[in-house]
């Protein structure tokens, strides 16, 4: 069939298999760059030998963060890896979902410089997963030393009452109106979203906070699954104030906030192996969730173009490898903030980068074209996550959608 690019409501109902394919290469690509890299030439230094985890463990592996984490302990640490994530399988003239091409592609790359990499298609959240995972990881590793935490999913069953749970992205107390862009047409518009109850607010926390993450933690432990040393993370964000009623002092700021609580009891749970568990407070960035949350892509587009003036843009990938360099694995202690959390959001929050997004916030208009943003960025990054935009890729071409 020939895959074509098709967006209903911001949503992209396709991908592309040879795109995604080249998607993760690229990532790859820039990984091994940077370990020909100076330790004194740009803030994407070399690792130094043997610092990485050598075994991981990536629950949310196939996309967005949780694929960058994947790429980064392989292709810079040379570490096996184990993904867990939940994606629709193609058909014969049906696309799989993104994720589920980029985790193929990645394990062939990974089995061209013999590197161990497989991956678990399921529920994470389910105990057949869990149990699933913990075999694997018996058989194939012995034991993990990295556990990335980058779920991200609308909706959760708890699998000891069986109950369903789904997430919203809603303010609290009362309705939020602002600024938007339509992403297609490029044109500023308002957009309003209708408070989150209290049913809802309890179950969003319920799917994206703490609780599954402390489930994967004290299950591993419990199996003596988990190395010495052993570290976990898991992905947060925080942003600035222009998206704080529809995010951090929204539904899902509740559930962030159990995920930072969580972080605390699990470090105390690691204690006997002398192990961590950190939150990574990271930059915003375009994914299949944020292009459909109002105002959201608004405020991406404008960071994007201030960043990208000051040469300080980053995408998943930049992000995690800094994570991994920079923090997690230096070999001294984790530089955390007040409440403990790493922040990777750091060049995005500078005072110079947030005073400039107001500055051009303040000065869209309803129904005119966005100004002083990268639209244009905006759309070929959310393109290219679905495996589309890539020179040297013939979408005219017709393809085997079950083939890479």
């Amino acid at each position: 069939m020939i895959i074509s690019r098709k967006i209903m409501r911001n949503v992209s109902l396709t991908a592309h298999p040879q795109g995604c394919a080249r998607f993760v290469r690229n990532q790859i690509a820039w990984v091994k760059d940077r370990l020909w890299t100076s330790r004194t030439a740009s803030p994407y230094v070399a690792p130094k030998p043997g610092s990485l985890p050598r075994r991981v463990l990536v629950l949310g592996g196939s996309t967005g963060y949780g694929l960058s984490s994947r790429i980064v302990a392989a292709f810079a640490g040379g570490a096996a890896t184990i993904n867990v994530s939940y994606e629709r399988e193609p058909a014969e003239n049906k696309t799989a979902t993104p994720g589920w091409y980029n985790s193929k592609a990645f394990e062939q790359e990974a089995a061209k410089v013999g590197l161990y990499a497989a991956s678990i298609n399921g529920d994470a959240f389910s105990t057949a997963v869990k149990e699933e995972t913990a075999r694997m990881i018996r058989e194939s590793m012995g034991q993990v030393d990295l556990v990335v935490y980058s779920l991200a999913s609308p909706m959760r069953i708890d699998p000891i009452t069986g109950e369903a749970y789904r997430s919203v992205l809603k303010p609290i107390g009362k309705s939020y109106t602002a600024l938007s862009v339509d992403v297609e047409k490029g044109l500023i518009e308002t957009a309003t979203i209708e408070p989150a109850d209290d049913t809802q607010i309890y179950q969003t926390v319920k799917v994206m906070g703490g609780e599954d993450w402390k489930l994967w933690i004290s299950y591993l432990q419990e199996k003596g699954l988990l190395a010495q040393g052993a570290k976990t993370v898991a992905y947060s964000y925080i942003g600035p104030q222009i998206t704080f009623p529809v995010y951090r002092e929204g539904t899902i700021g509740k559930a962030k906030e159990d995920l930072e609580r969580t972080a605390a009891e699990l470090t105390g749970l690691l204690q006997p192996l002398q192990g961590q568990a950190y939150v990574s407070v990271n930059k915003a960035l375009v994914t299949r969730a944020s292009a459909v949350i109002p105002v959201v892509p608004l405020y991406i587009a404008l960071l994007y173009q201030v960043m990208k003036e000051k040469g300080l843009h980053e995408q998943c990938t930049e992000q995690i490898y800094r994570l991994f360099i920079d923090r997690l694995y230096t070999g001294g202690q984790v530089p955390v903030d007040a409440e403990g959390r790493i922040r990777l959001d750091d060049w995005e929050m500078r005072e110079d980068i947030q005073a400039e997004v107001q500055k051009r916030w303040d000065s869209q208009k309803e129904g005119q074209p966005l100004v002083g943003g990268d639209l244009v960025g905006f759309q070929e990054e959310y393109d290219q996550i679905h495996g589309f935009g890539f020179d040297g890729v013939d979408y005219s071409l017709d393809v085997d959608p079950r083939q890479i």
